[in-house]
Parts: structure tokens; sequence; C-alpha cells
């Protein structure tokens, strides 16, 4: 037909072998047929719909909880870590850390950290997991891991409610932290209540240090022990506890009581600890009943966190021992 020679692949060039090509085969016609409609963001997996999706029905599926607080179990704060290293893997395994597996690189140079990690793990029926070096990048983030690599669930918070326990032994103590960013200021504290016998922790689900690796590990296996709650609104929990019969002092270098004074230690109490820095915020201070503080000398400005709570747990077991 006139005008159809000047169709591009519709005759024959000289020199090609192939015969005529009159189109694409349909190839650019199912090119543009589509897929079917795209799916919804919650039912992608790698979407963030997805995820929190995800973890809406992993709280559902936990105990329901009043509000004022969190729900049981798992949490927001809660997370998966790795302990990467072969020191830092073997003082973790030595600490009593719950792990869920040991990832060992194929072919490790052996040493005696290495045989101290495989031996504790197979005494405690951890699983020990043979893993290609690029696989153990990834897994630590690039961290420096020596070959040797511990995966820590993510920690099982309890709920505030369950720290107002009447039928405890003694009147209850309990340590609130407002602030406390170190969680190695959360282990110590956590070792601290375990010695001088206090019922629990509270730390606040935002702004606050979290019961990582590095908590477990500095409290010396008194987090096996004590219980550790979170807590969706701090200055909301301690008026619950105000209501439950508890007395609410708060740890301040300008407090209006000395410690020594202190005439509620063999009351419910609970003790609120604020950062080094900012201490106490406003409306967890203007909760408490008193504020309280410790008696220094005028040379040194304040005390760590860690070792002020502990200084007041000790003089609060001194008055209920009655020594």
């Amino acid at each position: 037909m006139p005008g159809n020679s000047s169709r591009r692949g519709a005759i024959r060039k000289g020199n090609s072998r192939k015969g005529a090509t009159v189109g694409s085969g349909g190839q650019r016609r199912r090119g543009l047929e589509g897929k079917g409609p795209t799916p919804k963001a919650a039912e992608r997996p790698n979407h963030k719909a997805f995820k929190a999706a995800r973890r809406t029905e992993a709280s559902a599926s936990g105990r329901q909880r009043p509000a004022g607080g969190t729900s049981g179990g798992r949490s927001a704060k809660a997370s998966t870590e790795v302990i990467a290293g072969r020191n830092s893997v073997v003082e973790a395994l030595r600490a009593g850390i719950p792990a869920t597996a040991l990832y060992v690189a194929g072919r490790i140079d052996s040493d005696d950290r290495v045989k101290e990690a495989l031996k504790i793990a197979a005494d405690r029926v951890i699983p020990i997991m043979e893993a290609q070096r690029p696989e153990l990048d990834r897994l630590t983030d690039g961290a420096t891991h020596q070959g040797l690599a511990l995966q820590v669930p993510p920690y099982d918070y309890a709920h505030p409610d369950d720290l107002m326990n009447p039928e405890a032994p003694g009147a209850p103590l309990v340590v609130a932290l407002d602030g406390i960013t170190d969680p190695r200021n959360l282990g110590a504290i956590v070792r601290s209540v375990a010695a001088f016998g206090g019922h629990g922790v509270i730390v606040p689900e935002r702004r606050s240090a979290g019961m990582t690796a590095a908590a477990w590990k500095t409290s010396a296996g008194a987090a096996a022990r004590v219980p550790v709650a979170l807590a969706g609104n701090l200055t909301r929990t301690l008026v619950d506890f105000r209501k439950a019969g508890f007395f609410v002092i708060g740890l301040d270098m300008d407090g209006d009581v000395e410690l020594p004074g202190l005439e509620l230690a063999d009351q419910p109490l609970v003790i609120v600890v604020g950062s080094e820095g900012k201490g106490l915020s406003r409306l967890v201070g203007e909760t408490c009943d008193q504020i309280v503080s410790v008696p220094m000398s005028s040379t040194v400005e304040s005390l760590n966190a860690g070792i002020a709570a502990s200084v007041t747990l000790y003089e609060v077991a001194r008055q209920r021992s009655g020594r």
C-alpha cells in the first residue's frame, strides 16, 4: 500500500539475514498491561504502616491495662539488641543476660574467650549459629565483632500496677526514674534496689534509658530478680501510686528535708530520682509529697544519680530495720 513502505521494521533490510520485523510481537502491549491494584500500605511488608500494624497487633495480644500506663510484655521501648566483640559477648554471658542466639564466624581463630562463650552458651542451651563474616557485619551494623555476636531479645517490662502489691513482704519500696538516660545508671539502680529490699523500678516510656544489654550487665544479674516497669506517663503513674497509699519522695539537692530526717521511711514509698543535669522535671516535682536532699560536703556539687539512689535506699533500709 502506498506509504506502508516507510514503516520501520515492516520491510526487509538489505544487510539483514532475518525476515521482516512487523512489530514487537505483543511485548510492548503486555508491558503496558496492569499488574493488578496496588496493595495497601499496611499490606506491604517493607512499608512503615505494615510494621506499625504488626506492633499494634502484638500489643493487642498482650494484657489489657487501664489508662495511665502501658501494656505489659513487649513494648515500644523494647527492641532486639546485638552485642558484638569477644570481650563484650563473654561479659554479657557471664552476667546471665538473656540471649536468643550466639553467632560465630566460620573458621574463627579460637581463643580462651571464644571457648568460654561457646561453653556458657552450650550450658545455657543458647542456640549457636555459624555465620559468614559478611552476615555478621550486617547483623552487627558494621561494628567490630571479631567473629562473635550475641543476640539479646527485647526486655519483658512489667506494668506499674504490678508493683502495687499489698502482699509484698515489708512496706513496698519502689524507685522511679525521671530523665535518666544512661543505661548503666539504670543497671546500678536496679542492683541497689535488689540489695536494699526494694520491690521494683519504674522507667518512663520516653526520654529514658531502657533495659538494654548495658543495663543488664551493670545490674550484675539483679535484673533477673527485680521487675522493671514501663510507664506511659510518669506523672500520672505517680498519682496512681499516691491513690494506692504510697508516699512519693523526690531526690533533689535543694530538697526541703535532709535524708536523715526522713520520717516516711516506714511507709509504702516511691523514690523518684532525677537526672544529674536537670534534676526532677517540674510536673514530677509537684507530684511528690516531699523533696529530699542527701547531705554532702560543700566541695561536691552533686552525686551521680545511681549513687544518690543507693544512698537513699540504704538510709530507708536502715530506718526500717531500726538500726
